[in-house]
């Protein structure tokens, strides 16, 4: 995945739902969450990163060890937070409202 504009990494970690996430920062408070990503982290917070920037990739379906995940398939097997299957959830937040992330995209 790339970064769709410029900014600061400002979280990298396991946020419930959203299972392993990137979140990127601006200064003109737009958050930009990448959902279900992997855990092997291609940025750190704090890192400013440019628009286009390679800054992660999609996640693996299945994450054991991490703790307190409630999140698992119809097997039992702990997901990479609330999904059924790897793929990239993106959610644009403005002063931590979501937006349409298609007003922000060029």
């Amino acid at each position: 995945m790339i970064a769709t504009c410029d900014g600061i990494i400002t979280f990298t970690g396991f946020l419930g739902g959203g299972g392993y996430t990137i979140t990127l920062s601006t200064p003109d408070k737009l958050k930009i969450s990448y959902c279900h990503v992997s855990p092997d982290y291609i940025v750190s917070e704090g890192n400013f990163v440019s628009q286009g920037q390679i800054i992660g990739q999609v996640g693996p379906k299945y994450v054991y060890g991490v703790s307190g995940n409630i999140y698992t398939d119809s097997s039992g097997n702990p997901t990479n937070g609330a999904t059924t299957g790897c793929h990239l959830h993106i959610g644009f937040r403005l002063s931590d409202n979501y937006v349409n992330p298609l007003d922000y995209l060029q």
